[in-house]
């Protein structure tokens, strides 16, 4: 089973950014976290990062038969990107939309997400271990349904 990371815009300041928010790891040791429990859960991971919108589209759009699974953060674009959320729905590949705050506990822009709806589930408020936890939830996701 392969499990694509997706990471949005300003994801790759981690650690400088708003550490009062986001916290002082980066996305890099956020991703080796990833990976370590990838490996627990045997299962192989890609991970990526984009600040431009229509390269994390495209990256969306063509994963279908690449990888079983993605866990996504949207970052801002998961307030305005329209575009993204027709590619999560267009690429038949079950995703979590992860967020390192809590969401709902922010500016009330924020609080609407438009690619949420696209997902299977949303993970929200847990620092880097969104992550691990909506790796886990798609593969458990991906696991279940192969069951049936």
């Amino acid at each position: 089973m392969k499990i694509l990371v997706l990471n949005g815009p300003n994801l790759d300041l981690l650690g400088k950014r708003e550490p009062d928010i986001y916290g002082h790891a980066t996305l890099n040791e956020m991703m080796t976290a990833v990976e370590e429990r990838a490996a627990g859960l045997g299962v192989e991971v890609i991970c990526e990062q984009s600040n431009d919108e229509g390269a994390l589209v495209t990256r969306i759009g063509h994963c279908s038969g690449e990888v079983d699974g993605i866990v996504i953060n949207p970052a801002a674009y998961t307030h305005t990107s329209v575009a993204l959320r027709d590619a999560i729905k267009a690429c038949g590949v079950p995703c979590v939309e992860v967020h390192l705050s809590n969401i709902q506990a922010r500016e009330s822009f924020r609080h609407e997400s438009l690619t949420a709806g696209a997902c299977v589930g949303q993970i929200s408020g847990f620092g880097g271990m969104s992550y691990s936890l909506g790796l886990e939830a798609v593969v458990d996701y991906l696991r279940r349904k192969d069951t049936k």
